[in-house]
């Protein structure tokens, strides 16, 4: 008898500590978010790949953590890429624009719609990037700006997952140094 296959709430799950793990590494700062985010590619007949890990002002600049797992991503080499996806799936030279379409980004806290610093927007980035899907630990509270970050992806035809079980530890983790 064949083990029935993992639901994708199972599936989800590990990525989603993963993303929140990547938060605690985020300095805390009482005007923005500690958010984590994990990017990983789901190709036929393999299993998911973790292509990147970001978390907020990772990177120099106010950055966060979808931008900055992108980035990440977006700066292998076609020889670190295919050391990531062994065997590459297609002819052609790997390049990361043939993973985007197959990458689901996993982030703590709903990608932003609007930067108040006048930096591009997560939501933006990823739907760029043309990712497949977003699976979101929890909501965006509106301290700082009204976030409509998985409206904006679903508008452009990306899939949004609203992972449950874990919102209170990434509203936990995103609200870090904060006096609410």
């Amino acid at each position: 008898m064949s083990t029935p296959p993992i639901s994708d709430e199972h599936e989800h799950e590990p990525f989603l500590h993963q993303a929140l793990e990547q938060a605690t590494f985020c300095a805390p700062v009482p005007t923005a978010f500690c958010v984590g985010c994990v990017l990983v590619a789901r190709l036929p007949d393999s299993n998911p790949i973790v292509l990147s890990k970001g978390f907020s002002r990772e990177l120099p600049g106010n950055t966060h953590a979808e931008a900055n797992a992108l980035a990440k991503v977006q700066s292998l080499s076609s020889l670190q890429l295919q050391s990531l996806v062994s065997p590459w799936p297609w002819e052609a030279a790997p390049v990361v624009e043939d993973l985007l379409p197959h990458v689901d980004v996993y982030t703590t806290l709903e990608p932003c719609s609007v930067r108040t610093s006048g930096l591009p927007a997560c939501a933006d980035a990823l739907i760029h990037a043309r990712v497949r899907r977003c699976i979101i630990g929890v909501q965006e509270p509106d301290d700082f700006v009204k976030c409509e970050g998985a409206r904006k992806l679903k508008d452009a035809g990306i899939e949004v997952v609203w992972y449950g079980g874990l919102e209170q530890e990434c509203l936990d983790a995103a609200r870090r140094g904060h006096h609410v």
